[in-house]
């Protein structure tokens, strides 16, 4: 069984004004971030075949180094945490900016052999592969009635 459950590292138990949002991000050059929906978070596939879970999830911009993949009680957590800074120059000034963010997704993954379990990472996504414990194994049986 595979099921998603949600995490953000942000605490939403708050209630978020949109348009105080949109009026503070405006000044800040953000102006679009209220309506961005993957804010902190990215994009997963997940598919299951009859040996393996497969899972696709986009890391653009993000190092190798910088993913952390963890397989405990049932649970896949993937991490990953992003520091970008650019420096313009132009005529009589010079900008420069810092964007730091950290993303955490967790996953409830059921009839996994964590010692086989294999990932790779190549153009911003990380491609994991969770093979079966119990591989083409029917789960349905007939229930006689009495």
């Amino acid at each position: 069984m595979f099921d998603l459950i949600p995490f953000r590292k942000s605490n939403n138990l708050r209630r978020r004004d949109n348009f105080d949002d949109l009026f503070n991000d405006f000044f800040n050059e953000n102006f679009l971030s209220p309506f961005n929906m993957m804010e902190n978070s990215f994009g997963v596939d997940l598919k299951e075949t009859d040996e393996n879970y497969l899972i696709e999830a986009d890391l653009p911009g993000v190092k190798k180094e910088d993913i952390n993949v963890n397989f405990e009680n049932n649970h896949l957590t993937i991490s990953a945490k992003r520091d970008d800074s650019t420096e313009e120059k132009k005529e009589n000034y010079v900008r420069r900016e810092r964007h730091y963010g950290e993303f955490k997704r967790s996953f409830y993954v059921d009839n996994v052999d964590e010692n086989s379990i294999n990932a790779s990472f190549n153009d911003g996504v990380l491609k994991l592969v969770l093979p079966k414990l119990n591989k083409n194994k029917d789960s349905k049986r007939k229930i006689d009635i009495n």
